[in-house]
């Protein structure tokens, strides 16, 4: 299934979105994580993750497909890190997979898993692309789950220590860090409603895991800035804005409602140092146990909010039916990619400025942004994705807005590089610049790639000779 483009795609943004307005120190990147691409699950004394299990457990995939290969990323690192090169992108997002580096979570380092990010660096580094560490990108160590995983406080200081393991191996080098991506993920897909490892359906799970995570994330950044005084830290949440389906007063308060509970119960916490009001309350009454300071720690300063965008919620009123009483629909004549997400680029615009207004971060990155295709090659061997590429720019033009409006948009990553293991959607789904052929492992990079290639060279030529 292809998508079909809204009128705001259908004009040939590929030719006329101009990069030069974006200021010579603008990040251009692709990202990935892990235990998407790098396989190698059980290779070299890494431990299983979370996800190890949960994909090996029959039912919880799509076509019982699982991380096991995946890209072979572990294997064909410099291959990949060519193609970074060739794309010439100024920086990668990637993620380190925890067990591969404390197979049991904490205490003993697997010298091995280690070795392997040592490599990566330096590779990214001699290529002339600035690495950005993404510390956890849901691939707990199965060994902590068994101890209760987030949900479990001791989690959030075994995280820490993690976080000291890499930075005394690698902040000589590495100076973006990320904490956590998608924390709500993490915590309420994982723990509350079970769809994504661990598969715990716990409402009150969920919110302990909400709280350790937030936790975490300030003790990691203290950790890191202890030990990379010029490390910059930052966080990547999946934001969205939240709609109304009506003008009608029930159909508004219901998107307030949402919008605390699917944006500012991190957002808050991080960058105001408490939970929005009455959120435990509309919750039924669960919440986590918080205790003096931890807040404190939650919204130790950002260098930069990292954003991850792909669409816009809409809600609609269902009194007492619970779960904050309300329930997303879709408006008429609206655009879906093939992972069922709404194509809507002006909302990008909308919740920078919102997050500028009204949390002021430093700075401003968009982590993750991209289109799910069906994408093949055709007979010559080429994959045609022009409306990968609309995708990108549209979101880029609403970027640029917002620059234009005042916000501190700073840098842009694309999901991602290569086409990749999409969680509990399997191999299906395919989001990369580049195509994989998962049975010969063969990369072929796609028109969106090259036309990225281009875009992000014709923003060079118009800074040329400008100190970034």
């Amino acid at each position: 299934m292809t998508i079909h483009t809204t009128p705001d795609l259908s004009r040939d943004v590929t030719v006329t979105f101009d990069p030069a307005p974006l200021p010579a120190h603008f990040t251009w990147g692709v990202a990935t994580s892990a235990y998407q691409i790098e396989g190698a699950w059980n290779a070299d004394g890494k431990g299983p993750s979370i996800w190890d299990t949960f994909s090996h457990t029959p039912g919880k995939v799509r076509r019982g497909d699982a991380g096991d290969v995946a890209c072979d990323h572990y294997h064909r690192w410099p291959g990949d890190l060519d193609l970074l090169h060739d794309l010439g992108v100024n920086a990668y997002r990637f993620s380190v997979s925890w067990p591969r580096v404390l197979p049991d979570g904490h205490g003993r380092v697997n010298a091995a898993g280690l070795a392997f990010y040592d490599r990566l660096v330096d590779g990214l580094l001699e290529r002339g692309v600035t690495p950005w560490l993404t510390l956890y990108h849901w691939d707990l160590p199965q060994a902590l789950q068994e101890r209760g995983g987030w949900a479990a406080r001791d989690t959030a200081r075994h995280f820490e220590a993690y976080a000291e393991v890499l930075a005394r191996t690698l902040g000589d080098r590495v100076k973006r860090w990320i904490t956590h991506n998608e924390p709500w993920v993490t915590a309420l897909v994982g723990y509350r409603y079970g769809s994504f490892a661990p598969g715990v359906r716990d409402a009150q799970a969920g919110m302990d895991a909400v709280h350790h995570v937030l936790l975490s994330h300030g003790l990691a950044t203290r950790a890191l800035r202890a030990h990379v005084p010029d490390a910059k830290v930052g966080v990547s949440l999946s934001l969205s804005p939240v709609h109304p389906a009506s003008d009608a007063d029930d159909d508004r308060a219901a998107a307030e409602r949402f919008d605390a509970y699917y944006n500012r119960i991190f957002l808050d916490p991080l960058l105001r140092g408490a939970y929005p009001d009455g959120l435990f309350d509309r919750l039924g009454g669960i919440e986590p146990t918080i205790l003096d300071g931890d807040l404190d720690l939650a919204s130790t300063p950002l260098d930069f909010l990292g954003v991850n965008y792909y669409y816009r919620k809409v809600v609609r009123a269902t009194p007492g039916e619970g779960e904050l009483d309300l329930q997303e629909v879709r408006l008429p004549d609206t655009t879906f990619s093939n992972l069922d997400m709404e194509v809507y680029p002006d909302g990008l615009r909308e919740l920078l400025v919102r997050l500028h207004e009204d949390y002021r971060p430093k700075s401003i990155v968009i982590t993750e942004n991209g289109l799910s295709l069906p994408d093949e090659p055709d007979d010559a061997g080429e994959v045609n994705d022009e409306d990968r590429a609309r995708y990108i720019a549209a979101h880029l033009a609403s970027a640029e807005a917002a620059r234009r409006a005042g916000v501190p948009v700073d840098g842009y990553f694309v999901w991602s590089l290569l086409d990749n293991f999409e969680w509990a959607y399997g191999y299906e789904p395919r989001l990369g610049l580049v195509y994989v052929d998962y049975g010969s492992q063969r990369r072929t990079v796609k028109r969106s790639g090259r036309w990225y290639h281009d875009l992000v060279a014709r923003h060079r030529a118009a800074h040329a000779g400008k100190v970034p």
